[in-house]
């Protein structure tokens, strides 16, 4: 009897113990993120780690300790096939409009519940309404901007450049990239063309396909994030992206390569939004993720480093954003907030059919093994 008392009373010191101590109430909760790569502050070149900042944040807000496990993918269909083998569960992803479009018709997003998310009041009106989410129910605009031709002045002639023809120009076989993506590369034969985006008649999906293959001898390789090492060092000169990294790319060109940037006539106007995946684990936490990333600090360290365009107003309205960017920066990301929405209903990627889906990604296929 007195071993029985003696061990109790040593269970019960150890529990008290463990009760000062916090034994057993230190578990950290897990925030699954899903982002484009190069598409956060990270910490690098004195720029501040927004997911860390995330993380002190909300222990000392909250008191509980959270760990964010954040991975990157280099396209939307990359995104899309992961989340759609249901092999994986995420709790914020950032997509591009046409696929948050797919990815809502097909039930894959969540309605948020924006009383989490009162930082929303600081995304511009334009931003609002558009066709990918008429009733501003599944998503928060993160990042928007518009596609543009980046090429090498040292190798490339200023009179060929305009338009779409430079990156089919046969002067600069082997020296031109295209996107490694069905959608992207169809839009620039396609803007090329003067042929609806999101048409459905099938003719016009194969004239640009056919215009992909002449150009497709000149290409010295198909690239998502490739894109920058290759452009940065001069081992390509010429490549349609978007324009945000053009800035990204000029910061480390190599001696020797001079880049620059134009906008073709028509040409891709996106938006990248912040939504919740139907996988998602923890969706009050998610959404709290999304508030704090729309509030002012990390929300300029996101747009400072990755060089995209935010609709948010507590960036763009900031005079120290405004000239840490610079007047040419300020230009080409903020070609006209005001006139976004109408520029972008001509010309932004909307939502083809699973039929129309599958016949694009059988031209693409196509194009890729000839």
């Amino acid at each position: 009897m007195k071993k029985i008392l003696t061990a109790l009373l040593a269970a019960v010191m150890l529990l008290s113990l463990c009760a000062l101590a916090g034994c057993g109430s230190s578990k950290t909760l897990t925030l699954n993120v899903y982002n484009w790569g190069e598409y956060i502050s990270d910490g690098s070149e004195d720029s501040l780690d927004t997911i860390k900042a995330f993380e002190s944040w909300y222990e000392e807000t909250y008191g509980e300790k959270i760990k964010v496990n954040y991975t990157t993918y280099a396209s939307n269909e990359d995104m899309y096939a992961k989340l759609s083998s249901g092999a994986v569960s995420y709790d914020v992803i950032i997509p591009s409009d046409y696929m948050i479009a797919r990815m809502k018709d097909e039930g894959m997003l969540l309605e948020l519940d924006f009383a989490n998310i009162p930082n929303y009041q600081y995304i511009d009106e334009s931003f609002r309404g558009l066709y990918y989410d008429p009733d501003d129910t599944y998503t928060v605009p993160y990042t928007y901007g518009v596609v543009g031709v980046i090429y090498n002045a040292n190798v490339v002639d200023e009179n060929d450049v305009g338009d779409w023809d430079l990156m089919w120009n046969d002067k600069y076989a082997g020296e031109i990239l295209q996107f490694n993506n069905s959608r992207d590369a169809f839009a620039t034969a396609m803007y090329k063309l003067g042929i609806d985006v999101n048409t459905t008649d099938k003719a016009e999906w194969d004239r640009a396909l056919a215009e992909l293959k002449t150009q497709s001898p000149l290409v010295k390789s198909y690239v998502m994030d490739e894109i920058y090492n290759m452009m940065e060092s001069g081992e390509a000169a010429i490549g349609a992206y978007y324009a945000g990294d053009y800035f990204t790319m000029l910061d480390a060109q190599a001696d020797g390569v001079d880049l620059r940037f134009y906008y073709p006539e028509r040409t891709n106007y996106f938006v990248d939004a912040m939504c919740i995946p139907s996988c998602c684990q923890h969706k009050e936490l998610a959404e709290i993720f999304i508030n704090y990333m729309l509030s002012e600090e990390p929300a300029i360290a996101n747009a400072e480093y990755i060089y995209y365009a935010s609709p948010n107003s507590l960036v763009y309205e900031s005079e120290e954003y405004q000239e840490e960017l610079g007047e040419e920066a300020m230009e080409i990301l903020y070609p006209g907030i005001e006139n976004f929405s109408e520029l972008y209903n001509a010309y932004a990627y909307q939502n083809l059919d699973s039929e129309m889906l599958d016949y694009v990604n059988t031209l693409w296929e196509s194009l890729k093994i000839a």
